[in-house]
């Protein structure tokens, strides 16, 4: 695979793959997130992703949500701890369509008070949506307490307090100190020559004046483990164990990812799925993940089950960490674990949307993007050794914490 780069006076970035498809993807990723809010503005990063699609200096919002799909297209957007994502997808011959959607709402948005007023309904109504889901909230109450006391652990959603006191100033302000040109990434997967590419970029954003980032971040340092339990009215019960992980800069990525597949990945031969929910029933879902941040990362695994069958679930993850800790994994388990993971990610790089959305946050956050045969590479050079360092590491008793919605029915 060839990646194309570009880099705009004013900072902006560009990474490019030209395919054969019908089909093209756009998208901007900025490197602002929910952990760069200040106190008072919890919830205004995924605010913003909402309120830009509710009006434009030259665009109505009916305009705005019409422009794309009008052309079969589509467009949406995400927000994460570290970043902002507007993308498209679209025929290929409605390049052009997308790229001034796209910069027009990033970057001309007007946030009438009327539509911020509605929004915030909207907003509070999805935060009440995830209350009501305990195998989701689980996952954000579980970082809030990891995180303690960091913006980073701060729910991506908001609080609906906060949310209620947003202002338009509120919006802008966090625009102008958080959206840096030199902190945005233009990532395409499609059927265009890059130098036609670039050409139609520098019309929409090359106009853009050089607006570097001037405040870091502030690191998660302080890390203390923790056990605690809350009491829901739920049929199951939920749990989370898990610790910080490594950053993702951090050369002992790799051998964690490989870690997380291995234990609870999405295969179904894991072997957490091996051992709890087919051998024994106690689970529905049980799974790892492990989510890897600019200066710390995440940990996790997660289990829903009847509250009678929460300590037999528990010991059992246990076992199986031990074993990763204690034991080696044979010359043959690890060629395995290497060939199930490589076929993963050739899999997910089949879907170019799934690629484009990689590819733009590997460029910003490395400023490169690793080939195929590249992050093959790295993952055959992992061994034993370093699975068994990596696994004691994380993987410590005295360094996992756990939360566990206890059924109360």
């Amino acid at each position: 695979m060839i990646y194309q780069q570009y880099t705009f006076k004013n900072g902006i970035r560009v990474v490019h793959r030209q395919t054969n498809s019908l089909v093209s993807h756009c998208g901007v990723i900025i490197n602002a997130g929910s952990r760069d809010e200040n106190e008072n503005e919890q919830g205004i990063a995924h605010f913003i992703e909402h309120t830009i699609f509710k009006g434009t200096r030259r665009r109505k919002s009916y305009q705005i949500l019409s422009h794309m799909e009008n052309v079969g297209g589509e467009i949406n957007a995400f927000t994460t701890k570290e970043e902002t994502c507007i993308y498209a997808s679209f025929l290929n011959q409605f390049l052009e369509r997308a790229v001034d959607i796209i910069s027009d709402i990033v970057f001309n948005s007007t946030f009438p008070e009327k539509e911020i007023e509605k929004e915030k309904e909207v907003v509070i109504d999805e935060i009440n949506s995830y209350k009501d889901n305990p195998a989701e909230e689980i996952f954000d109450e579980f970082e809030k307490q990891l995180f303690s006391g960091h913006p980073i652990g701060n729910y991506i959603l908001g609080e609906s307090g906060c949310i209620k006191k947003f202002r338009k100033k509120d919006i802008i302000g966090f625009i102008k100190r958080c959206y840096n040109t030199d902190e945005i990434v233009i990532c395409s997967v499609g059927n265009i020559e890059f130098a036609e590419l670039i050409k139609i970029l520098e019309k929409y954003f090359i106009s853009l004046r050089i607006n570097k980032r001037i405040l870091p971040r502030k690191k998660f340092k302080k890390y203390k483990a923790f056990n605690k339990t809350i009491s829901k009215a739920t049929h199951q019960s939920h749990c989370i164990i898990g610790n910080t992980g490594y950053n993702a800069k951090d050369n002992r990525l790799t051998p964690l990812i490989m870690l997380n597949n291995i234990l609870g990945g999405p295969g179904m031969n894991s072997k957490l799925s091996m051992n709890i929910r087919e051998k024994y029933g106690y689970c529905y879902n049980i799974e790892s993940y492990y989510t890897p941040f600019s200066d710390t990362g995440i940990f996790g695994i997660y289990f829903g089950t009847e509250q009678e069958n929460i300590e037999k679930t528990t010991s059992l993850v246990y076992k199986e960490l031990d074993k990763l800790r204690n034991t080696k994994l044979g010359i043959l388990q690890l060629h395995r674990a290497k060939l199930q993971l490589i076929g993963q990610i050739a899999i997910s790089y089949e879907n170019n949307l799934n690629e484009m959305l990689s590819m733009g946050k590997s460029f910003l956050v490395f400023n490169k993007v690793d080939s195929i045969a590249e992050i093959n590479q790295k993952i055959n050079s992992v061994t034993a050794a370093q699975l068994m360092d990596t696994a004691n590491e994380i993987f410590d008793p005295r360094q996992l914490s756990t939360l566990i919605f206890k059924s109360d029915k």
